[in-house]
């Protein structure tokens, strides 16, 4: 009897502790740690919601001249005429009819003219400063490359309307050619050529700073076994370390897009704002025109939110900036979809 006894005890007791502490038993979370995920999870629904009313509100706001406009928004100018029209008829059906091909123009004409300068530089910048750059100079243009990013756009609004705009004035733009133009915009050197250049100075530290973060997480091991193999360090840079940092490269340009599509203030400084469709037939006077942008549109006409007409096109400049920050948020999205870590496509 005693051992049968024992027997069933060493049976017995087996089994509580597997009920209790198995393999397969889910480990309880701490109280303090189902808190935090309760606020975290509250949080972020409040955030996506307050996005989604921002969103909303904008678009709302914006719909009696997109519904009054229809395409001729986007496919027709006169931007200036229709505001001042709207300003002095308030209330008419034809006070909200806008055409913003200009503004839409002089965005997309800005925006890609700085990323080409950035992409093409600001590779080179990151380049530099993770795979070239000596240790004792490294961190000095590390932190002078992450105070740029930082100064506020009205600085570099300041020095472009200080510098570039009269070099551009005094070089670029001659008599002759100020009295053949004079007919069509004034040439005062406030131009798309000095919001291109302004506006790749704002987005460049940005962009490169996120390359270079991008080609140091880049694995060693792939470094080592290039150069290993007798390659170049530079052709081990173009082939293996640029290729396995795409990721980050393209969301550093991505980034830097979105700055400046939503810039306004140095851009209002030193492009002329005018809602001027540069014509490409004019030649490399092209870049020497006056443009305005979608965001600079809205601080240089903000005094027009007392009026009902010039408050909807303003939203509707608005609604366009919001189109193109998702646009790029999904471009992005898709991108890195398409991408196994290490930036190999998956095709």
């Amino acid at each position: 009897m005693g051992k049968m006894e024992l027997e069933n005890v060493s049976v017995i007791i087996p089994e509580k502790a597997s009920s209790t502490t198995g393999f397969f038993t889910k480990p309880r979370k701490p109280f303090k740690e189902k808190i935090i995920e309760i606020i975290l999870l509250l949080l972020t629904v409040l955030s996506s919601i307050l996005i989604f009313f921002v969103m909303f509100f904008v678009i709302s706001k914006a719909i009696p001249v997109l519904k009054a406009s229809g395409f001729s928004f986007v496919f027709s100018g006169g931007w200036d005429e229709n505001f001042l029209n709207a300003w002095q008829t308030s209330g008419e059906q034809s006070a909200l009819k806008f055409g913003a091909l200009p503004l839409i123009a002089g965005t997309v004409l800005t925006t890609s003219g700085a990323l080409v300068f950035c992409l093409t530089f600001g590779l080179g910048c990151a380049i530099f400063l993770s795979e070239m750059c000596p240790a004792w100079l490294r961190k000095p243009l590390e932190s002078t490359v992450r105070l740029l990013a930082a100064i506020p756009s009205v600085i570099y609004g300041l020095i472009g309307l200080m510098i570039v705009v009269p070099f551009i004035s005094k070089h670029l733009i001659s008599n002759e050619l100020s009295l053949r133009m004079i007919k069509i915009c004034a040439l005062d050197g406030t131009s798309l050529l000095a919001g291109i250049i302004v506006l790749s100075m704002m987005i460049g530290p940005i962009f490169i700073a996120m390359a270079s973060d991008a080609i140091k997480s880049a694995p060693k091991i792939y470094k080592e076994a290039s150069l290993a193999l007798g390659l170049s360090h530079w052709r081990t840079i173009v082939k293996i370390i640029l290729p396995a940092a795409r990721n980050g490269i393209v969301a550093g340009a991505i980034l830097a897009a979105g700055r400046a599509i939503g810039e306004a203030i140095a851009l209002s400084m030193v492009t002329g704002s005018v809602a001027n469709l540069p014509n490409p037939a004019h030649g490399l006077v092209f870049f020497l025109e006056p443009v305005r942008t979608l965001a600079s549109t809205i601080v240089d006409n903000a005094e027009g939110m007392s009026v009902a007409a010039c408050e909807s096109a303003l939203f509707a400049c608005g609604s366009f900036l919001l189109l193109s920050c998702v646009l790029l948020s999904l471009f992005s999205r898709i991108f890195s979809g398409n991408l196994r870590t290490g930036g190999v496509s998956d095709k």
